[in-house]
């Protein structure tokens, strides 16, 4: 009876001492996955750019859909709000980055555009909120608007 005890004291110490260690690595998870999604994001924008032509019309623009996935399971942090935000870069462009809080945290983003891309990003009526659980779809369309302009949308 005493080596039961003890091996459960012995467990619960052990499973104590990981968890922190456990919540770490779930964080770190949830990070490289919405890198994931973001380059994924990305690659998409850059594909409408360099295959598609910029017109002033948005209901005749190329277009695409995007699905972006919160990441979840047992191996990723909980999030608590998700968001795509558009960003200043360099000069007069602009880029987005999904902005999430995981456990009441603080903010962090992860940037989506690159200076890459040869069209200005824009987020339409954004902050746009995003699915913490499960698939969110974006639309994006390639307008030209004194340039060529990537506008990316929430389909609901």
């Amino acid at each position: 009876m005493i080596r039961v005890v003890l091996t459960v004291l012995v467990a619960v110490a052990l499973l104590a001492v990981s968890m922190p260690g456990l919540e770490d690595a779930r964080i770190s998870t949830t990070d490289d996955r919405l890198g994931t999604e973001s380059d994924r994001v990305e690659r998409a924008i850059g594909g409408l750019v360099s295959g598609s032509m910029s017109v002033s019309d948005p209901s005749l623009a190329a277009r695409t859909t995007v699905p972006v996935r919160a990441p979840s399971g047992v191996a990723a942090a909980r999030i608590d709000r998700l968001a795509l935000v558009e960003t200043e870069q360099s000069g007069n462009e602009s880029g987005a980055a999904f902005r999430y809080r995981i456990d009441g945290g603080r903010d962090r983003t992860v940037s989506i555009v690159s200076g890459a891309v040869t069209a200005t990003v824009e987020v339409v009526d954004g902050p746009i909120a995003l699915r913490t659980r499960g698939e969110s779809r974006l639309d994006l369309r390639l307008v030209d608007d004194g340039g060529p302009i990537v506008r990316i949308a929430r389909i609901e």
